[in-house]
Formats: C-alpha cells, sequence, structure tokens
C-alpha cells in the first residue's frame, strides 16, 4: 500500500486565501505526521500534477500529494465554498483528509 510522504503546496502569497491554505496544511501536517512543502508560483508542477483549465492552465493555490513510491497526485484543487459562499475550512479539511486515505488504499 502506498503511503503519503509529503504534502506539496503550491500557491502565492498574493492570493487572497494564501493564509488559509497554509494553515490548512500545517494543521493537516501535524495531525497526520506528514512532511510538507510549500511551493511558490510553480505552475510547472501545477501543469503536470495538478488541475488545468480548458486552456491547459493551471491555477493557484492548489494542494498536491508525494507518495512514498515517487508519485505526485492531486488532493485539492479548489477550496469548497459554504452556503454563504464563503471558503468552508472544516469541509476542505474533511476533503483532503478522505483523499489522503484514498490515496492510501483506505
Amino acid at each position: 500500500m502506498p503511503k503519503v510522504k509529503k504534502l506539496i503546496l503550491v500557491t502565492a502569497t498574493h492570493h487572497p486565501l494564501h493564509s488559509l491554505w497554509v494553515k490548512l496544511v500545517d494543521e493537516i501536517a501535524n495531525e497526520l505526521g506528514i512532511d510538507k512543502e510549500i511551493k511558490y508560483e510553480d505552475y510547472v508542477l501545477l501543469t503536470e500534477y495538478g488541475d488545468t483549465d480548458e486552456f491547459g492552465m493551471a491555477w493557484l493555490p492548489q494542494l498536491l500529494a508525494q507518495l512514498d513510491d515517487g508519485s505526485i497526485k492531486l488532493v485539492l484543487s479548489q477550496m469548497p465554498l459554504n452556503e454563504a459562499l464563503q471558503p468552508d475550512y472544516e469541509k476542505a479539511k474533511e476533503q483532503i483528509i478522505a483523499k489522503i486515505k484514498e490515496l492510501e488504499g483506505g
């Protein structure tokens, strides 16, 4: 079974939700005992492993996971919104943890 070795957040400091994504990754990495890395505006990495639009362009922020076999998988590409169309931190956390379990075969 593969294991998530590291969470990789690709972000930009000027993005309005940058600090929320960083907080989210910090909390999940600490809870699950996973290493984390923050990369800034690495569009090459996102074009290869993240979500892209119909023109092949990636957006920020996106969260990836590096598995112990060296592969990189997309974990979250868009912050979920609540009924008031505000970022839903708890739902994002649930989605990330569920995706990590899925990647690890659980």
